[in-house]
């Protein structure tokens, strides 16, 4: 039996994606916790970068989605428990690794949430995207006094920046939007390239580098022309770190050059819920400590019958745009 917050509702609002670029707002009942879940009731959820090819309706995308579905950056309060759950309770604020976080409430295992401390009362926490900042920067082996460069520099760029700073590494920042390029500064970066003339940029990381290139590429935006200037800026036995998402097609790669120049060539995502949960930890200790400060990059905010406008913004990213979250209001 699940023990639940009193006064709680029995109905909950939740996201169905109808087709390309349509979402229909639906009240339906309250979902119920099973042996070793709780149940979440939201506060927000971050609009993912990868949702936008969903969005946009693909021949193999099945519609409606499911209620909530898509959403999978929630955090909020636990306010059910089912039976068996131990180390949490109804009240603690959480950030959860769910998948149907377009709603006013999801229900998580109990191995996929994390509590959010004291220090982080009051500030929203996605904590997938913020903890695959922290799985990437690990997966990419930065060390002191390299060269590092990132190219494309949305929300996770940023992070990695400012991370790939703090380790003492030599950041150069690359992203087409002036604003990113001015967010990347103030994260860290050394020095802030303009992602415009494929052969311009190339010419000038070789002049910013001696000719050397750069120890370690990390790719961060997920489409074809990012991925073939990335592997041209890694330098020989140096490190391509693939962490955008590439959900849109077949890529082509140069193998010519990674063999010439023997790339080891790092695929950056996690697929093991454990270790997504590794970095939702060390993305709440370092925020609860100050070493990252990831507030002041949600720079946009919706309510969840705006979800519409939040994924049209994500995809069109303008100016001043870093990332959007959906809040729920209590």
């Amino acid at each position: 039996m699940s023990i639940s917050v009193s006064g709680q509702t029995d109905t909950m609002s939740a996201a169905t994606i109808t087709a390309p670029g349509e979402v229909r707002i639906e009240t339906l009942p309250l979902p119920r916790p099973g042996r070793g879940e709780v149940r979440i009731r939201l506060e927000g959820c971050g609009v993912c970068a990868s949702n936008l090819i969903p969005w946009a309706g693909p021949e193999w995308m099945r519609f409606p989605t499911e209620p909530g579905g898509l959403g999978h950056e929630g955090w909020g309060i636990i306010d059910a428990t089912g039976e068996d759950v131990q180390g949490f309770e109804p009240g603690d604020r959480v950030a959860a690794l769910s998948y149907h976080a377009y709603a006013t409430h999801d229900v998580a295992d109990q191995t996929a949430i994390a509590p959010l401390p004291a220090a982080l009362a009051d500030q929203p926490f996605p904590g997938e995207p913020l903890g695959c900042a922290f799985n990437i920067f690990r997966r990419s082996a930065i060390k002191p006094g390299e060269t590092v460069a990132i190219v494309g520099v949305g929300f996770l760029g940023i992070l990695l920046t400012e991370l790939a700073s703090a380790a003492g590494a030599r950041v150069l920042a690359i992203s087409r939007r002036p604003s990113s390029l001015a967010s990347a500064e103030r994260a860290g970066a050394n020095h802030t390239i303009a992602m415009d003339d494929h052969r311009r940029i190339v010419d000038e990381v070789k002049e910013l580098t001696s000719g050397d290139y750069c120890d370690c590429v990390i790719e961060a935006v997920g489409k074809q022309w990012p991925l073939d200037l990335a592997a041209e800026l890694t330098k020989e036995r140096g490190r391509l770190v693939i962490a955008g998402y590439h959900q849109d097609g077949p890529r082509q790669i140069n193998m010519q050059l990674w063999n010439w120049r023997g790339l080891d060539v790092i695929n950056a995502h996690e697929r093991d819920p454990s270790v997504y949960m590794r970095g939702i930890h060390e993305a709440i200790a370092a925020t609860a400590a100050g070493r990252i400060s990831p507030t002041q990059l949600f720079t946009h905010r919706f309510p969840l019958d705006r979800l519409g406008m939040a994924l049209d913004m994500a995809r069109d990213r303008p100016e001043g745009f870093i990332k959007a979250l959906v809040i729920f209001d209590g």
